[in-house]
Formats: C-alpha cells, sequence, structure tokens
C-alpha cells in the first residue's frame, strides 16, 4: 500500500472519531439529534469506504468507491454546515472539522481526477 493511501486511511480515521465525539457532546434535542445521527453515518463511512477503495480488485472499482467517499464528505459537510446555521454547535467548535471535511473532499476530488485520467 502507498504512503499516501495509508495515511488518508488513518486521517479518515481520525476524523471518524471526531465526528463521534461531536455526536456525544450534542444537545438532546430532537433536531440536534436527528441532525447528529446525519452527520455521525456520513462523517464516518468516509474512512469505511476509503478502506474499501483500498481493497479495490479493479480502477474502476477504485473510482466507484473512491466516488462514494466523496459522496459522504460532501455530505458530512453538508451537515455540518447546518448545525453551524441553526447554532448548534458553535462556530468556534466546528471549524477544525469543517476545515478538515473540505480538505478530504479536495483530495478526493484530486484522486479521481488522476484515477480518471483528468
Amino acid at each position: 500500500m502507498k504512503n499516501e493511501e495509508r495515511d488518508l486511511r488513518g486521517r479518515t480515521k481520525v476524523f471518524s472519531r471526531r465526528i463521534i465525539r461531536l455526536h456525544s457532546s450534542l444537545p438532546r434535542e430532537t433536531v440536534a439529534q436527528v441532525l447528529g445521527k446525519q452527520v455521525l453515518r456520513s462523517g464516518t463511512s468516509i474512512g469505511a469506504n476509503y478502506r474499501e477503495a483500498c481493497r479495490a480488485r479493479s480502477k474502476a472499482e477504485f473510482i466507484s468507491k473512491t466516488g462514494d467517499c466523496l459522496k459522504e464528505a460532501d455530505e458530512t459537510l453538508y451537515w455540518l454546515d447546518l448545525m453551524q446555521e441553526e447554532k448548534i454547535v458553535s462556530q468556534r467548535k466546528l471549524s477544525a472539522l469543517l476545515d478538515e471535511a473540505d480538505q478530504l473532499v479536495a483530495i478526493l476530488v484530486a484522486s479521481l481526477n488522476t484515477s480518471r485520467g483528468n
């Protein structure tokens, strides 16, 4: 496995753990819990899908699984933005997570473009 793949596997796992801690700290209000479950699902799926991409049996399968990672990362950004806009979590607390999710999106887009030969 290439170093970049190993690094991204670790990075997505750390991101998942941060999302889990965010979810655990959310208020028990209904809206916070509903949005929290959404971000928990999408935010932890990035790393799981990337692990699958690293075990892909073909270039097409790698591209497909990496596309799934990108979809989940972008969805996570959406839920985090919504939590911030609805003031469920302060901007100060979310800024690092938003930045990391944005960076993951950029890395995944670059990986897909390279894999596709764009």
